[in-house]
């Protein structure tokens, strides 16, 4: 299971500790939803998310400061009684003596947040999606191209890093080349994106192993980038009929998600890159609204139907 380690998110989150005695080194969070726990402050127990990080707003605080010190006292047991990660306090505000007291009791790590809790909760809660979300790593290049994400993939030295050098030099961006790891972050989008080990480099036959960010400079890469559309090299078959007007859409699927697929045959004096290119066009045009096969189709139409009326 897809973890994150409390420390990261510390970091990434810019939180205080107010538990500094608490070693927090071991802790992971599994869940990327968050909790508010109104509902338990007021002795609602059933169906308490305690696995999640527990995030306290400014009307939790004022609710709990209301509290007379029997109430306090069974609250807070009950709450921290559970085998909670963290509980993080939004707009710098800090628990009083029994919440920390019994916190440190029951060895839960309590953290305090600058920002407002609805920006917090935002936050987190995007950034714990892509972090544990279902992950695998295909072989292929990632190019944003035009704001469109292309994925190439096909056999090992057809010429995918070949034809991602060729976009970058058009201007284009390179996500990851070689390995390409695929997080599903919702169920109608996934993000694509390098192994650490290999991010801003390019493989060439012949040649050895490129730094593009060196190269061509930061404007030419990208860390992360939704997967919109997949075109798949393969060895020309004369024999092979390709689509040639476009009327059905391919797909191909990753993680239970459809991307668009194009399969492009690759041969001597076709130019993959430019290919690529007018597909990533082509595709953000449908997504417009707009679709040349059918206003194709729509003109032939048109053309029978006065040749016809002429006839008459």
């Amino acid at each position: 299971m897809p973890s994150v380690s409390l420390n990261r998110i510390v970091e990434k989150m810019k939180l205080t500790s107010l538990t500094p005695e608490i070693d927090i080194s071991k802790i992971k969070i599994t869940v990327p939803d968050i909790n508010r726990p109104a509902l338990q402050l007021a002795g609602y127990f059933e169906h308490y998310e305690a696995q999640r990080m527990q995030i306290i707003g400014f009307v939790e605080y004022t609710y709990m400061q209301s509290f007379s010190a029997e109430r306090k006292e069974e609250i807070y047991n009950r709450l921290l009684s559970n085998d909670i990660p963290v509980v993080v306090f939004c707009r710098e505000l800090e628990p009083d003596e029994l919440f920390l007291q019994i916190a440190l009791e029951r060895q839960i790590p309590l953290m305090m947040s600058r920002k407002a809790t609805s920006s917090f909760m935002a936050e987190i809660i995007r950034w714990l999606n892509v972090k544990l979300a279902p992950c695998i790593r295909i072989h292929g290049v990632l190019v944003d191209v035009f704001g469109e994400g292309v994925l190439i993939i096909g056999e090992s030295g057809i010429g995918k890093s070949e034809a991602a050098l060729e976009l970058i030099k058009r201007g284009h961006r390179l996500v990851t080349d070689d390995a390409v790891e695929i997080r599903k972050v919702s169920d109608d989008t996934l993000i694509g994106s390098a192994p650490d080990v290999t991010k801003h480099f390019i493989e060439l036959r012949g040649i050895g192993i490129i730094d593009i960010k060196t190269l061509f400079g930061v404007s030419s890469v990208k860390d992360i980038q939704s997967i919109d559309l997949v075109i798949h090299l393969e060895d020309w078959n004369k024999e092979k009929q390709y689509d040639r007007l476009g009327l059905e859409e391919e797909y191909t699927e990753y993680l239970g998600n459809k991307i668009v697929c194009h399969s492009i045959p690759v041969r001597p004096g076709r130019n993959v890159a430019l290919i690529c290119e007018s597909a990533a066009v082509n595709h953000r045009q449908k997504k417009m609204g707009y679709n040349a096969t059918q206003e194709l189709y729509r003109r032939f139409q048109e053309s029978m139907k006065r040749n016809e009326e002429s006839e008459e």
